[in-house]
């Protein structure tokens, strides 16, 4: 007889032993954590987090734009914001000075698709243009990081990209760009060498993807 096992509830948010195990992990991992109720509260939190002036690139992430972190770093003038650069340098002659700019800003934020519970992010990407930042590129990162991404190891974290993630982020790039995403590139953070430089902002509540 054939067992079936139902699928992991991606949109469930972790309880608070699980959050608590993740950013012990976390935390072995030499990345900084704080566990946050809200995105309301992180949202408060980046203020401290970044000095005026820094440069700043934040990567595109549904979780920044519902919280309202994303405008307020590319829209209030405090920051020096590089997708604002970005934008006004024409693609076609300044391909190259357009990754630079994204590739070391003083400070990126953004989310992750996965984190595990024994201390791993787990970032998926169509353009990859996130990514370099997060590695190591940018002096400080920041990732908002809702409750529901939390999965017990990077098995389930590849699962939870591929089968959660990507059908939603398809459905948001046909409706913004007129075409489907694709997982094109996946960076695995399993410890940060300099402790501190990552630091992973744990939400109590489901925000994002």
């Amino acid at each position: 007889m054939t067992i079936s096992v139902p699928a992991p509830p991606f949109t469930d948010p972790a309880s608070a032993e699980r959050l608590e195990r993740v950013a012990a992990a976390l935390t072995a991992n030499n990345f900084a954590v704080e566990i946050l109720d809200d995105a309301a509260a992180a949202r408060t939190r980046i203020k401290d987090l970044i000095p005026e002036g820094a440069s700043v690139f934040t990567g595109a992430s549904e979780t920044l734009r519902l919280s309202g972190i994303d405008e307020d770093i590319n829209t209030s003038g405090r920051y020096d914001a590089i997708k604002s650069r970005t934008l006004a340098t024409d693609r076609a002659t300044g391909a190259r000075d357009i990754w630079r700019m994204i590739a070391s800003p003083d400070v990126i934020v953004g989310s992750v698709h996965a984190v595990t519970e024994t201390g791993s992010l787990v970032i998926a990407s169509a353009s990859g243009s996130q990514l370099p930042g997060y590695a190591g590129g940018a002096g400080r990162a920041i990732w908002i990081v809702g409750a529901q991404k939390v999965v017990p190891d990077l098995g389930t974290a590849l699962r939870r990209v591929e089968d959660h993630c990507l059908p939603l982020e398809n459905v948001r790039a046909q409706g913004v760009y007129g075409q489907p995403s694709a997982l094109n590139r996946l960076l695995i953070l399993n410890a940060e060498l300099e402790p501190g430089r990552g630091i992973v902002l744990l939400l109590r509540e489901a925000i994002g993807f």
